[in-house]
């Protein structure tokens, strides 16, 4: 059994504004599979009329050039999805290829990263620099692209094949993990380079990017200062602006590789899409020289509505839309079960990775942002979380071992907005007790804390977090 010490904060009754799991933006609607697509409650009128532009053009596919529209065309060459609601489903997570080697169907949210590793010479020149810089394969680019407009071949699929791990659990249960490898089939260029790593990173959900944003950076380097126990040692992903040349600090993505919610969206357009837009002005995507009929596909540009498939004013209303995605309010927070197991997150130290609170910065980019009570549960620091979630991918300053403390905020409703919907930065994990399990590194105390609990305990420890 768990010895369960006492904890810091009194459970004995629900904390009023936990409730409030956003800041003033919390929304407290009918819970159903739009229950994380609704503007943050604390909108403006014109802030509201560009949500809702953005919604649409976040929904909207996207079609090849020449087309007979000129606001929607310039998909590809070559792209992994026409919107960016087939990977973000209902605005949450991403569905994966099925668990049945037999019946994998294509499921677009789980983008496949390509890298090689770096020679000794090349991370030494790295070491410092800050720079999102990872050596890709040199006749696939960065990422595996399964579809292709007219006239170009795609690039292949992925194939998933899982291996069951048995894990025993106190109290004479066993949880059974599934161990994923990836291969890829029918390449559209030829092989692969012999050491092209593959990284699976699975659509994350879109919820309260804009409060992430605006948490202080001094709060956050705090995190990485603090002695949490257990060996635990966040650390920020530092990134060099690429127009600036400053050091910024990366908070979003599976490893923290982008400092922005705009520069993840157009990070997205360009490499999910391939759509160009003010930040990443190539027409072509991630094609490489090697891909010669890429370069003399037609683009989507309009000259009369500017140098870019997606146009800034375009960009500004998707980054409006991703920034003010409303947190749902917080359930059963009374609930005594659900008490319980929050009593249990906090005493097996589940919170030196995923931090409970903070409150926003008072000059944050955006009046609706400033100086919140926020819940997302994350230190937005990178963490060794050891070899069985290790992808071999380093970006920026995370190793191929390291990866971003996710926000817990809203994860309870994961299967409300997708039922098919998975945990973990490839999905591999079918709830969220098999995502506890499959931590380890820094979090391997964590996770020991959990197995040894009785099966009540685990329960209500899952109650708590289908609570958020």
């Amino acid at each position: 059994m768990v010895a369960v010490t006492e904890p810091t904060q009194d459970f004995s009754t629900a904390e009023p504004y936990e409730v409030m799991q956003g800041g003033a933006g919390t929304v407290s609607k009918l819970v159903n599979r739009d229950i994380f697509s609704h503007p943050a409650a604390n909108l403006d009128f014109e802030g509201r009329q560009a949500f809702m532009v953005g919604n649409g053009l976040f929904r909207k596919d996207w079609v090849s050039s020449p087309s007979s529209t000129q606001a929607s065309d310039g998909l590809g060459p070559l792209f992994n999805a026409r919107s960016c609601q087939a990977c973000h489903v209902k605005d949450g997570r991403g569905t994966v290829p099925g668990f049945d080697p037999e019946a994998q169907a294509d499921a677009v949210a789980l983008l496949v990263r390509l890298s090689l590793p770096e020679s000794d010479a090349d991370a030494r020149r790295r070491l410092g620099q800050g720079e999102v810089v990872t050596l890709p394969d040199p006749v696939y680019g960065h990422q595996l692209q399964p579809f292709a407009v007219p006239g170009m071949v795609a690039e292949g699929q992925v194939r998933i094949d899982y291996t069951e791990v048995p894990v025993a659990l106190n109290g004479g249960e066993t949880a059974v993990l599934m161990a994923p490898a990836y291969s890829v089939e029918n390449l559209g260029y030829g092989p692969l380079h012999p050491d092209t790593r593959l990284s699976p990173r699975l659509a994350p959900p879109m919820l309260g990017l804009g409060l992430l944003e605006a948490i202080h950076e001094d709060d956050i380097l705090a995190n990485a200062a603090r002695d949490p126990g257990d060996g635990v040692s966040g650390r920020p992903n530092w990134l060099k602006d690429p127009v600036t040349g400053e050091r910024v600090l990366g908070r979003f993505n599976w490893k923290a590789g982008q400092p922005t919610v705009e520069r993840q969206s157009a990070n997205a357009f360009s490499g999910d899409m391939g759509l160009s837009s003010p930040l990443f002005p190539d027409h072509n995507g991630d094609c490489t020289q090697a891909q010669t009929a890429c370069a003399d596909m037609p683009h989507g540009a309009q000259a009369h509505l500017g140098a870019h498939e997606v146009p800034g004013r375009l960009m500004d209303f998707v980054t409006t839309y991703s920034l003010n995605l409303a947190l749902p309010q917080r359930r059963e927070v009374d609930d005594a079960r659900v008490l319980a197991g929050k009593q249990l997150f906090y005493a097996s130290n589940c919170i030196a990775c995923h931090v409970p609170k903070y409150v926003t910065r008072r000059d944050a980019d955006r009046p609706e942002h400033r100086f919140q009570l926020i819940w997302p549960y994350t230190d937005l620091l990178l963490h060794d979380m050891g070899p069985g979630l290790a992808d071999g991918q380093d970006e920026g300053d995370a190793s191929g071992r390291e990866w971003r403390t996710p926000p817990l905020w809203g994860i309870g409703l994961t299967h409300t907005v997708n039922p098919n919907a998975t945990w973990l930065h490839d999905g591999r994990a079918r709830s969220l007790l098999e995502a506890i399990l499959w931590h380890g590194g820094e979090a391997q105390a964590a996770r020991d804390r959990v197995v040894a609990m009785t099966p009540e305990q685990r329960a209500d420890l899952i109650r708590f977090l289908e609570s958020l």
